[in-house]
């Protein structure tokens, strides 16, 4: 993934070394003609200097003199009246005024010739080009040297620059991770910098649009299924009254298709009251009202409730555990103890067993419900928790009809709850282990009261 931050960086430095390698070019060139034109006005100078020396001096004089520099005084009638130990017995340049640049004693040198009429002699004064340009460009570089050096600085400052600049954005981000599923809120825009106004506008106008989705979505699914119930209730009294006047009437036996209609009746009535379960317990829809709840106790009353069923079917149902108190919606946990032990109950066999178990644990509270029935393979575990899928659909071993919605039910009270699901192997030698592992009361507390705390920072905050 590219980084703003990095992409801004090597923009500037790179945009930064070039105008400052350009400038540098120009002012090197700039600075080397300067350079250049002082030590000419330099070596002028010596030679002014020896021009007022008095007198022509006895010839072939020899005057110690270092690398940089070398001269020569030449009388008119071609005797050396002068020279410098570093410079040859012959004329460095023929008769002439003014600069330029000859090879000797193995050097390159800008020579500067001077007529002294006065005493009718020839100045040359030389200096060793190599030596002259060394002495620039060291000047050059001490002047460069330190904007190379503040490179690494103005890359730190450039980094801490953007890095500031970006902390909007960075805020945007953290305002969106934190918001929960069911908020629609619009992001504020007070203060918010004008390059991300465009952002902030179509987070929430998107925001908009999916508040309307949902709603919808949500008026559809109850409106269908409160709908629904009234002709599903009035079909099943017309099925009661059309058995009733079979049998008035002496029909004998009752046609094989009157017990199949209540079956479908029933099962048609079972989809819409899961149907409004699941809507009503979705995460992003429930108005959940946390309390204190002993799930044992709960669990103890909905089998309770749910005992002549597992009667009929000669099933022996065993409750397990001790008081365990959690923090917990009652009415979504009652569903979702129903959903348990109605497919426990659905797919163990007549004269089977179930086992509920409610247990305290070191993070919160362990809800398992195991059955004798015929399991559910490993890799089907993760497809049951989707809507209205059911392992081989109708043609399943149990003969057991159903919907495939109490799994998905039971998920989305377990969200509810932050709590775990974890399918498994029943301890009964065969069947199913469902382990449903709720947080403690503490931790859910606090979980909740930081997502309070997230958004009431959230509106102290804004973007900008």
């Amino acid at each position: 993934m590219k980084s703003i931050r990095i992409f801004l960086l090597i923009a500037l430095l790179s945009t930064i070394t070039l105008v400052n390698f350009v400038s540098a070019l120009h002012g090197y060139r700039a600075s080397m003609d300067e350079a250049q034109a002082l030590f000419d006005r330099q070596i002028a100078a010596t030679a002014r200097m020896l021009a007022s020396l008095s007198g022509n001096g006895a010839p072939q004089q020899v005057v110690q003199q270092n690398d940089l520099l070398a001269f020569q005084v030449w009388r008119d009638d071609g005797v050396l009246v002068l020279r410098s130990n570093n410079a040859p017995l012959t004329p460095v340049v023929p008769a002439k005024e003014g600069y330029s640049e000859v090879n000797f004693s193995g050097y390159r040198w800008r020579v500067f010739g001077l007529r002294d009429a006065e005493n009718a002699r020839w100045i040359y004064v030389a200096e060793r080009v190599d030596l002259r340009y060394n002495l620039a460009d060291e000047v050059i570089v001490e002047s460069v040297l330190p904007i190379l050096l503040g490179l690494p600085v103005a890359g730190l400052l450039i980094w801490l620059v953007i890095g500031r600049g970006l902390s909007s954005l960075r805020r945007l981000a953290r305002a969106l991770s934190n918001k929960r599923a069911e908020d629609f809120r619009p992001l504020p825009e007070d203060n918010a910098p004008a390059e991300l106004l465009p952002v902030i506008h179509s987070t929430n106008s998107l925001l908009q649009r999916l508040q309307a989705s949902f709603e919808r979505e949500r008026r559809f699914s109850a409106d269908a299924a409160h709908e629904l119930r009234t002709p599903i209730s009035a079909i099943q009294i017309h099925a009661h009254n059309l058995a009733q006047e079979i049998t008035e009437a002496g029909v004998s036996p009752l046609p094989e298709s009157l017990p199949r209609l209540r079956q479908s009746i029933e099962r048609m009535a079972h989809l819409v009251e899961q149907m409004l379960d699941l809507f009503r317990t979705t995460p992003e829809h429930y108005p959940a009202r946390f309390e204190l709840v002993d799930l044992h106790q709960l669990a103890r009353t909905t089998i309770a409730e749910r005992y002549e069923q597992f009667e009929q079917r000669r099933q022996s149902v065993e409750l397990r555990g001790h008081r365990a108190t959690m923090s917990g919606d009652q009415f979504a946990l009652t569903i979702l103890l129903q959903n348990l032990l109605a497919n426990a109950g659905k797919y163990t066999p007549e004269g089977g067993r179930v086992l509920v178990t409610v247990e305290p644990t070191e993070s919160g509270i362990c809800l398992r419900v195991e059955d004798s029935g015929p399991g559910i393979a490993a890799d089907e575990r993760e497809r049951v928790f989707e809507r209205f899928y059911r392992i081989r659909g109708d043609r399943h071993a149990s003969l057991a009809a159903g919907c495939g919605l109490g799994l998905s039910i039971v998920q989305h009270i377990a969200q509810l709850h932050h709590a775990s699901i974890v399918l498994g192997e029943s301890s009964l030698g065969q069947g199913l282990s469902v382990q449903v592992s709720f947080p403690s009361a503490n931790e859910h507390e606090r979980g909740a009261g930081s997502e309070e705390q997230t958004g009431q920072a959230r509106k102290e905050n804004p973007i900008g």
